[in-house]
């Protein structure tokens, strides 16, 4: 793998601008949320481009998988970085991400001038379609990440504590508590993996990049709340939901809803119409925050907003993937790490689960015409496998029409 990263960097295509193209085109086409950009990725890069045979990139989506953050921006980033260096790494993620962020940001702005029966009806609409895409992420991340009692009881012992009015603080405990738990109740025999994933990122570096995320993590909110600026404020919030977010992209919903809703940076309703909207787009769904950070208040709000909470909502998850490739290696040999993450993967099923209930549920769903439209949106996604996109279409006209009757 060290080989092939060496190649990429020389004048035959490892410059950033090869790299931008490549991800540009999957930005605008690539639906289905982290296991289908995966899916894509390896389709691009590993069989018609060649940049990385199958075990270096099983390798390399077994590190992002193992760490918080968004694993398909991640695997994007560290693809960007093998082929082209820190600006191919750059490349890579404003080419992913740039298409479905500039589409959220159009829909804050054109959200708020929605008005009739229609511009009502599709908002009604992509808030139903948050219940069948959640319980749909519910559904499928229960079956791999609690498959047996130890992490169905620690997924149900989170659930029980997000229930409770603690916020995005009960949260951080119940992943904490899901990893000690992990550590202290899972089975530690299993076969250790084999095989070798070397980066080029030298041991400085990933120590340098994990102590920025670390200071980050610790010093924003004492920081923000000493100095009361509410940009410093709103680039906290997402930068600390960003860290914590382990099991995939739709686990984000409860840690930035605990972070803007009960503050009263958006209304419940504003949050869901643009959760809704992001199932429709390409891309990674952590651009919902550039939605987020355009319509909070107070300000900066717009393309200031947006720009601060998406770049804090990403950072945390590349510092950590530059920190940890020097060690990946002999980390994830270690039995016990194995125990404690999947110990904190099953406390963030028991959170999503617990964010299914209040606000997705509740606030959609506020009758029997309402459920059925998201039962049929939950159905489509199942059993069908419909991709999530075609589905917020279906949403959309069922909300118009609950609306017109």
């Amino acid at each position: 793998m060290r080989d092939r990263a060496r190649a990429g960097n020389g004048p035959d295509g490892g410059r950033s601008g090869e790299v931008f193209k490549a991800f540009l085109k999957l930005g605008l086409t690539a639906f289905g949320g982290p296991v289908a950009h995966l899916g894509y990725f390896r389709d691009e890069f590993v069989q018609r481009r060649k940049w990385l045979d199958e075990k270096a990139y099983a390798e390399l989506v077994a590190l992002c998988q193992f760490l918080p953050g968004p694993a398909s921006s991640q695997v994007g980033f560290a693809l960007g970085l093998l082929r082209a260096g820190p600006l191919g790494a750059l490349a890579a993620f404003i080419a992913f991400t740039l298409p479905s962020a500039l589409l959220m940001l159009a829909f804050a702005h054109g959200a708020a001038s929605f008005g009739g029966p229609i511009g009502t009806g599709v908002i009604t609409g992509l808030k139903i379609v948050a219940v069948a895409i959640v319980a749909h992420a519910v559904r499928g991340m229960a079956g791999t990440l609690c498959p047996d009692r130890p992490r169905a009881g620690i997924g149900l012992a989170a659930l029980l504590v997000v229930l409770a009015p603690t916020g995005s603080a009960g949260q951080i405990g119940a992943i904490v508590a899901g990893a000690v738990a992990g550590y202290l109740v899972l089975d530690k025999s299993q076969e250790r993996i084999s095989g070798q994933a070397r980066f080029g990122v030298s041991r400085a570096t990933g120590i340098a990049a994990l102590a920025i995320c670390a200071i980050l993590l610790a010093g924003l909110p004492l920081v923000a709340a000493t100095a009361s600026i509410q940009g410093l404020a709103l680039f906290d919030a997402f930068y600390r939901a960003g860290a914590l977010v382990f099991g995939g992209g739709h686990v984000v919903l409860p840690l930035l809803e605990a972070e803007t809703v009960p503050t009263g940076w958006t209304s419940s309703d504003t949050f869901l119409a643009g959760y809704g909207a992001a199932q429709a787009l390409p891309g990674p769904l952590f651009t919902f925050a550039a939605y987020l950070g355009a319509v909070v208040d107070p300000g900066p709000n717009g393309i200031v907003g947006a720009m601060l909470a998406l770049s804090a909502i990403f950072l945390p998850g590349f510092l950590l993937l530059v920190g940890i490739i020097p060690f990946w290696d002999g980390l994830r040999r270690r039995p016990d790490a194995q125990a404690a993450i999947g110990g904190a993967n099953a406390a963030v099923v028991g959170i999503l689960a617990g964010a299914l209930y209040d606000p997705v549920f509740t606030s959609a769903v506020v009758g029997p015409a309402s459920f059925g439209v998201a039962a049929v949106c939950f159905l489509l996604l199942e059993v069908w496998k419909l991709p999530p996109w075609t589905v917020v279409i279906v949403a959309a006209a069922g909300g118009i029409l609950l609306t017109a009757i």
